[in-house]
């Protein structure tokens, strides 16, 4: 019985110890049970370290090559980003085509249909896109009385004239683009929101 004691009084010294060399203060950081979850190794895609020996003093990898070696074997050229197929071209999530026109290309803008689906989420979205990027100038109805537009003058209003039967793909183009006193807001509104802003117009503005 005593032995039995003695052995239950070993086996917990044992797992006492074990649990309080797993803390850690001021430089003591502890024990570590699966170093390479702590210091996993990532492919960086903007470089290829392909000496195996880099950083050896500092590695504790699994497969005993350097911390800094960082080359995928299988992929080309121990590459860590795999190049595109030849001739293809990436699509966004609502599979579209990088726009492509030009400035000059207006005409053949009306032939560009809208990708975006409609609905009333993407009509809610295209309000609110609408009142924060195009309002100062062309007014909350769009009819060119803006803050913006009362001052610079010549803005277009969307209901009235010729503008009331402009494509949406010829819409798309001139919010890209700009056209006239309008300057370009490729850089500010994303693809996808300019075409939300396009179904604004053409079913809330020109109810169309």
């Amino acid at each position: 019985m005593k032995i039995l004691k003695s052995i239950y009084l070993v086996a917990l010294s044992a797992a006492s110890l074990g649990v309080v060399s797993c803390g850690a203060s001021g430089d003591d950081q502890g024990l570590e049970y699966a170093p390479q979850m702590y210091h996993s190794v990532a492919y960086e895609p903007l470089t290829q370290i392909q000496n195996e020996e880099a950083g050896s003093w500092l590695s504790n990898r699994e497969d005993e090559k350097g911390e800094f070696y960082n080359s995928n074997i299988y992929n080309p050229h121990s590459m860590n980003m795999r190049e595109p197929a030849p001739n293809t071209v990436a699509r966004n999530k609502y599979d579209m085509l990088p726009y492509r026109l030009g400035v000059a290309d207006l005409a053949a803008s009306d032939s560009i249909a809208n990708p975006v689906e409609l609905n009333d989420q993407v009509l809610a979205a295209g309000e609110q896109l609408f009142m924060q990027y195009c309002l100062p100038c062309h007014g909350a109805g769009g009819e060119g009385d803006g803050k913006v537009g009362e001052v610079i003058g010549g803005v277009a209003n969307l209901k009235g004239g010729a503008y009331i039967n402009l494509t949406e793909g010829h819409i798309f183009h001139v919010i890209t683009h700009g056209k006239g006193r309008m300057g370009a807001h490729a850089s500010q509104i994303s693809p996808e929101r300019r075409w939300k802003i396009v179904h604004y117009v053409k079913q809330e503005i020109q109810k169309q």
